[in-house]
């Protein structure tokens, strides 16, 4: 038998589990929205011929127009750049954003007069104040060009779709707050001398993110049972083959968040490296780092109890002694995943961590639950052992591995 998945190894006879590999996944980095200067594709400046007829003509009432500019690739000085007010009509953005480097918008003497370290600490900085902007947009695009259509087009209820977009909107005003601070710091000639204080003060705020991370794997499995619905997929599909999408689906847009946050301590240390030993901003930008190292630290716990508790509730149990209180008390859930026998077949195991759940997955009603497999194993009896790559045997069978004296239903 074999695990696959997160879980990744062998469980042979008695009672043993080989765990090939155990990932904390809840911050793993995805794509995010390429940032390649390309040539942009022509806008779209209205969502109305998107949206499949319906009988309550809702489409004919639908004409809310969305306008789109190029933020990237034009003429503007850095400093006008780094003072954009993110508080401008919501944009349509082209397939691909295209980009212009820092550097690229100096006149040749400001240019000569920066020394080829203090171009790369602007350029980081620089970066850093885009992204921002490309966030504030795609904030504002999820609920513009998917939200509210869906809602005023009957196409999900207004339950179902709060509990996939969560409070996005709420986080605007978080990223403009920087994008303002950025600019009050911005000099006429476009650079920004000191920016540590201004992290090491606004970097906190991101704590706000804990319930919108927590919600992902409830909103994500929401969604993709939705996308069952005909109309649902074909919104979701029109919107996807649009030039606004950017060849992103609606989860790519509602998972930027957390992508983003992953990006922060990547950012300070790229400011960070090319800021002079001697600089003011050393020590700041160092505090900063810690600042943000712990809130993702604390965002990816509440988000780890939140999947615990998610998958709790999806148990199902054919026998009461199945019911272990170790399992309702379990804050961490370390692994989960597939695991499957020479024959083919299947069970999915939760490897919580006081005690290891074998289940089968089962639906009911387009409901998906986990129905408890034989009688939970206590991590004491359970046997631990590293397996290498490729280090995998076939063989056994589930009732033979898990046979004991406490049976329950299977």
């Amino acid at each position: 038998m074999v695990a696959h998945d997160e879980i990744g190894g062998l469980l042979p006879i008695k009672r043993t589990i080989r765990v090939l590999d155990v990932n904390n996944q809840s911050f793993r980095e995805p794509e995010e929205p390429s940032n390649k200067r390309v040539r942009p594709l022509a806008r779209v400046t209205s969502l109305a011929n998107l949206i499949s007829p319906v009988r309550n003509g809702a489409v004919r009432r639908f004409g809310q127009t969305i306008q789109s500019f190029t933020l990237r690739g034009d003429n503007r000085s850095p400093a006008s750049a780094q003072k954009w007010s993110s508080r401008s009509t919501v944009p349509t953005p082209a397939k691909r954003r295209s980009s212009v480097l820092w550097s690229e918008m100096l006149d040749v003497s400001m240019k000569e007069s920066l020394t080829t370290k203090e171009i790369k600490r602007q350029e980081a900085i620089y970066e850093m104040s885009r992204g921002e902007q490309d966030l504030i947009e795609d904030l504002k695009l999820a609920r513009k060009a998917y939200h509210d259509p869906m809602l005023k087009l009957s196409i999900m209820s207004e339950e179902e779709l709060t509990q996939i977009f969560g409070d996005l909107d709420a986080y605007i005003p978080l990223h403009e707050d920087l994008l303002a601070r950025l600019g009050e710091a911005t000099k006429p000639s476009g650079t920004i001398e000191q920016i540590g204080d201004i992290l090491v003060n606004w970097l906190p705020g991101l704590n706000a993110y804990k319930g919108y991370c927590s919600n992902q794997l409830a909103a994500k499995a929401l969604l993709d049972q939705k996308k069952q619905d005909p109309r649902v997929q074909d919104f979701l599909q029109r919107c996807l083959e649009s030039p606004f999408s950017r060849k992103l689906d609606l989860w790519s847009f509602l998972d930027i968040p957390r992508s983003r946050l992953v990006k922060y301590p990547l950012l300070l240390k790229e400011i960070l490296r090319h800021t002079p030993k001697d600089h003011p901003d050393v020590q700041l930008l160092e505090e900063a780092i810690l600042i943000i190292q712990g809130v993702l630290s604390d965002i990816n716990l509440k988000k780890g109890e939140s999947e615990c508790q998610y998958y709790i509730d999806k148990l199902e149990y054919l026998d009461e002694k199945q019911k272990d209180p170790r399992i309702e008390a379990s804050k961490v859930l370390l692994c989960h995943g597939e695991l499957k026998n020479k024959n083919g077949h299947k069970l999915y195991i939760f490897l919580f961590q006081d005690i290891l759940v074998l289940t089968r997955p089962v639906t009911r009603n387009d409901r998906h639950s986990y129905q408890v497999y034989r009688q939970p194993i206590p991590v004491q009896e359970l046997v631990l052992e590293d397996l290498q790559d490729g280090d995998v045997r076939m063989g056994g069978s589930f009732r033979g591995a898990f046979s004991n004296s406490d049976k329950a239903g299977y």
